[in-house]
């Protein structure tokens, strides 16, 4: 029963994956819990459970009306038929055709497939907006129709790089919008339709930065059946174009930081001083750059005991110095440094430092070519979970180098009333508390 749960919850759930799947951060989420005398089947109940009803509301399900939830998902699945096979049509031969030359999440495979759809009068868009939505002037109309309360119906399409594509059918009334998403997925030669859910917008806004964002719990016949509720999902689509060099520019420097696990993008820092800046965190992030393989230096599997590691000198700066200008003294003085034996002792993250698994990302809409050969980002950082396309702004300054590596030079968040606090960030244990928690063990 667990395994085909998890198996429903990650085809329902559609996520993007990167290096760790967002069901293992909250196994380690759940972890916790359970060190603090939780058992372990009541721990797994809640991590499958929390894929799924992180935003539920408060209704008990036995007042849940099934039967006219099932109606209700079935009349959205009957619905959502409607152009769906033209869509197949459209954009099934690139699929198969990218399939025969393994390039089903190629960036330029994506982009054909966007475009491809958009020249047949379909707003669509990647999942990750790294590319111009076709057709945004249908999106802008829909929600000033939003606006105005009229009613209006759209069809947008998110197209995936795991080799498949979100359709959204939204329908807006009275000021109202109610979401159909269907997930259709290619495998085998052919594009077929795995799951398909409805909800009504709970949080709908088209922001000043050009981006879509709707959020709301949806509901599968399949999904309701195993969980007794729904899915919470935010979406963020951006509508407006963005410069291809801005996108680039993202991709090339802050995407590879990016803000899960370390605040390289959340606190001001330079050279000069570079402040709060967690360099173990920099060291989980840049190692595997480096050395082509994770940290071998791993937490212990006894949960009472935090593991500690002595970095070998080398090793250490030979990681943090590739991406920043720093000397060994001013590194040793960032972190815990030990004389004797010329080692940098290092603690991996423990389960009191686990984050909840939604980050935003970082989005350059501006740029300086500096005299001394440096770039200066201006970026928003966008944050999905919270349907905010501006969390707040600021400028990271990079020195592009000769062997085409980079080294980062600073961080400056941009003061404004409007910013948002870092709410997904989790800071590693200050000596004190790691000492109070583990007793220096």
């Amino acid at each position: 029963m667990f395994k085909n749960l998890i198996d429903v919850i990650i085809k329902m759930l559609y996520i993007e994956n990167q290096d760790i799947t967002i069901l293992e951060k909250r196994v380690e989420v759940y972890m916790k819990e359970k060190r603090r005398g939780i058992g372990m089947r009541l721990c797994m109940i809640q991590i499958l459970l929390s894929c799924t009803i992180s935003g539920c509301n408060d209704t008990p399900p036995e007042e849940i009306q099934v039967d006219d939830l099932f109606i209700e998902v079935q009349e959205a699945t009957e619905n959502s038929q409607e152009n769906a096979e033209e869509i197949i049509e459209i954009c099934v031969d690139l699929y198969k055709e990218a399939a025969e030359q393994n390039k089903i999440a190629d960036l330029e495979t994506i982009r054909s497939i966007v475009n491809c759809l958009g020249e047949n009068g379909y707003p669509a868009v990647d999942s990750r907006n790294q590319i111009n939505m076709t057709k945004p002037e249908k999106v802008v109309e829909f929600c000033e129709k939003v606006d105005a309360q009229e009613e209006a119906e759209i069809t947008i399409l998110e197209i995936s790089y795991l080799g498949g594509f979100v359709k959204y059918d939204l329908h807006t009334k009275d000021g109202n919008v109610d979401v159909v998403r269907s997930y259709y997925k290619y495998e085998n030669g052919d594009m077929h339709r795995e799951v398909t859910g409805s909800y009504q917008a709970e949080y709908w806004n088209y922001t000043e930065e050009g981006y879509l964002m709707f959020s709301g719990v949806w509901f599968s016949e399949e999904l309701y059946v195993l969980t007794l509720s729904g899915a919470e999902e935010h979406t963020a689509l951006r509508v407006q174009p963005l410069d291809e060099t801005y996108r680039e520019l993202s991709r090339k420097y802050l995407n590879p930081i990016s803000f899960e696990r370390n605040n390289m993008f959340i606190v001001d820092w330079s050279e000069e001083d570079f402040g709060d800046l967690n360099f173990y965190d920099m060291y989980d992030i840049l190692y595997p750059k480096v050395n082509g393989q994770y940290v071998p230096y791993v937490a212990d599997d006894n949960l009472s005991v935090s593991a500690v590691y002595q970095i070998p000198k080398e090793e250490f700066e030979s990681v943090i110095m590739k991406y920043f200008n720093i000397d060994s003294e001013t590194l040793q003085s960032k972190t815990v440094y030990d004389s004797v034996d010329s080692t940098y002792e290092y603690k991996p993250r423990g389960f009191e430092e686990v984050e909840y698994p939604e980050y935003p990302y970082s989005e350059v809409v501006g740029f300086t070519e500096n005299s001394d050969g440096t770039i200066t980002l201006t970026a928003n950082v966008v944050f999905p979970y919270a349907g905010d396309s501006k969390v707040y702004a600021h400028e990271v300054v990079v020195r592009p180098l000769e062997d085409g590596g980079v080294q980062y030079v600073s961080n400056r968040i941009i003061p404004s009333e409007d910013n948002y606090r870092e709410t997904w960030h989790t800071p590693r244990l200050t000596l004190e508390e790691w000492e109070e928690l583990y007793g220096g063990e």
